[in-house]
């Protein structure tokens, strides 16, 4: 995983990578596109690059900087496809008059699917005079049923264009991208998961109006972290205090079957003596998708000095019988660790019974070589979350550096065994 990029740099590459739209032919549809999903009656802007051609064709959503590509692709007769089997969506279109017009499927979007239509990049006029800066770390009250009373806001910014996101103790929205348009930055976000669409306006008194086009938020009011603190405003939750485990001198203990169906447990030697991240996971949670490469790359990084990695996956029920969103998942990610079917979202509480106040998509348990449980993390700050996502990667990190340093130590349980 890489760090953000500024967004002119992004705009510089992306200009180098698909060269000058202008030259490509009239039926080839390889370029940079500024698309639109129209969902519940609200237009959403999204960046969509296309490449190649024949079978060689691909295209990519964007999370910001980081590219979301498709488990298929094509493009014929001008026709185009793109499959998002891991998450899923379909994007089905047809080219004409130089524009794509067509229809997005997948969750999140409308019954039936979304409309989507997309036109040739066009660079933007030259930036506004007097935009006003918003970038830094902002606060806003905000109760949730997962016990939260407060959100970050996380905003860069070069001059009229602007990246941001809302870290939750889920996790983050995915980056939201815009620009200043009359007096408010307009941002907006679709990777194929998490469409939004907000309007940002920065107030005489120094806080901002963040008014939400889709979703459930509605308008919230942010301030800067000391002018909140002066409010009154709630800390956001700590991602590392929000779920406890109930006894500490206990071993974390997990029983499931992987996809061809056979049993895995802690108590199998696989685990014997190592340090273990058990992963609560669903695919269909986006800030899942955000987590999976990068447990995969500290797998590959740790696992040969003795990390080993379980997800416990949460599918819906209609998921179960066939798994096919799953295992596109596995196999779009890499991922190599265990990977163990739990059950539905809603047994997430009887299924997982350890830990008190689980109720985030992802959670990550950090378990030491004696089979106890040495920390947990709520949700996951993806790299739109900036610096709170490069906090949790030395977090991460560093946890495993020192729970792979400590000496192996017998669990409870075997302890227990050897005095009888």
């Amino acid at each position: 995983m890489t760090g953000t990029r500024t967004l002119i740099s992004a705009a510089l590459w992306i200009g180098v990578a698909l060269g000058p739209t202008p030259l490509l032919e009239a039926d080839s549809a390889a370029g940079r596109w500024d698309a639109t999903v129209t969902i519940h009656g609200v237009a959403i802007p999204f960046r969509l690059d296309l490449s190649g051609e024949g079978t060689d064709f691909t295209g990519s959503l964007f999370n910001g900087d980081v590219p979301v590509t498709p488990t298929s692709a094509r493009f014929q007769d001008g026709a185009l496809t793109l499959a998002f089997d891991q998450l899923p969506v379909t994007i089905t279109a047809e080219l004409n008059d130089g524009q794509l017009q067509g229809r997005i499927e997948g969750r999140s979007l409308d019954r039936g699917g979304s409309p989507f239509t997309a036109k040739r990049h066009v660079s933007a006029p030259a930036p506004a005079d007097n935009v006003p800066s918003i970038a830094g770390i902002w606060e806003t009250a905000h109760e949730t049923a997962k016990g939260e009373k407060a959100w970050r806001l996380i905003v860069r910014q070069s001059g009229a264009e602007a990246a941001a996101a809302i870290l939750r103790v889920d996790g983050d929205t995915g980056s939201l991208t815009g620009s200043w348009h009359d007096g408010k930055f307009v941002l907006s976000h679709f990777d194929g998961t998490r469409p939004a669409l907000v309007e940002i306006v920065p107030e005489k008194d120094g806080s901002l109006a963040i008014d939400f086009k889709t979703g459930r938020e509605g308008k919230l009011t942010a301030y800067r972290v000391q002018e909140a603190r002066a409010k009154g405003v709630p800390e956001p939750a700590d991602f590392a205090e929000h779920t406890k485990v109930k006894d500490p001198a206990e071993p974390f203990r997990f029983r499931f079957a992987d996809f061809d169906g056979k049993v895995w447990s802690n108590e199998d030697p696989r685990f014997a003596g190592k340090v273990v991240i058990v992963n609560i996971t669903g695919t269909w949670c986006p800030n899942c998708h955000d987590e999976a490469p990068y447990l995969e790359a500290l797998y590959r990084k740790y696992h040969d000095r003795g990390l080993e990695i379980v997800a416990l996956d949460f599918e819906e029920p209609e998921q179960q019988a066939q798994l096919i969103r799953a295992r596109a998942f596995v196999k779009k990610y890499r991922i190599e660790y265990l990977y163990l079917i739990a059950g539905a979202p809603a047994e997430l509480q009887d299924k997982v019974t350890q830990l008190v106040n689980l109720n985030t998509w992802p959670a990550t348990i950090f378990v030491g070589r004696d089979g106890l449980v040495k920390g947990i993390h709520a949700g996951f700050a993806g790299p739109a979350s900036g610096d709170f996502y490069r906090q949790l990667d030395q977090e991460y990190t560093s946890t495993v550096e020192r729970l792979l340093s400590e000496r192996d130590k017998p669990t409870t349980a075997a302890a227990g065994k050897s005095r009888q």
